[in-house]
């Protein structure tokens, strides 16, 4: 028996914008595009916006991020609109959503590392392990029959924090809030999944019973 999560705020944002989803996938659909070809091109076209920070030009940076980010939503809908999505289809996005944030947190530490700025190198890799580990928490946590859908700062929400301060020239900022947030996130899902473990044991030590 596993703890049941709350809808996180990227489901209440698939559910919002569903129809929208809908139409744009199953356009690319028609055109003859796959799932793993979206996917992979929104982490193209991320490296692209990493390459833009890395030399400062972080308003362009934080756009091209935007327009790919936007591009990487459409994947699991063109999946689900053929009726073939699969496990391999759902991890490809994973992992490649992963390089995603560490090649944009790449190009943000080369900035700083570039300009001797020891504090916010620091801060971005404190920023890119907090976002690894809210992913790694919450499939670890799967892979043990756990949920961990849970946090303030989920992949999307470090995105609406990242891309706004990086149009009005933020960099440090933006790294230094993921940075919080994102590691107490991490905290947050590791509790989560403490309270399931106990539950779990609670459970089966009274069935011993």
């Amino acid at each position: 028996m596993t703890m049941q999560s709350k809808p996180t705020f990227t489901d209440r944002l698939r559910i919002l914008f569903k129809r929208i989803l809908d139409s744009i996938g199953a356009f690319l659909n028609r055109l003859g595009l796959t799932p793993n070809t979206i996917t992979l091109l929104g982490l193209a076209g991320t490296s692209v916006g990493a390459y833009f920070l890395s030399q400062g030009k972080m308003t362009t940076g934080a756009f091209v991020l935007l327009g790919f980010v936007l591009v990487d939503a459409f994947d699991g809908t063109m999946a689900r609109l053929r009726g073939e999505p699969s496990d391999f289809g759902g991890f490809v996005d994973s992992v490649s959503d992963r390089y995603a944030e560490l090649v944009t947190f790449g190009g943000l530490l080369y900035f700083f590392l570039s300009h001797d700025n020891a504090p916010g190198a620091m801060v971005t890799f404190a920023a890119a392990s907090g976002s690894v580990l809210v992913s790694y928490v919450k499939a670890r946590a799967e892979g043990l029959g756990f949920t961990a859908k849970v946090g303030m700062l989920t992949r999307v929400e470090r995105y609406f924090v990242l891309i706004p301060l990086l149009v009005f020239n933020q960099p440090f900022i933006a790294v230094l809030v993921i940075a919080l947030l994102g590691n107490i996130t991490a905290f947050q899902r590791i509790l989560h999944v403490r309270a399931q473990g106990h539950e779990r044991m609670r459970a089966e030590a009274a069935k011993k019973a």
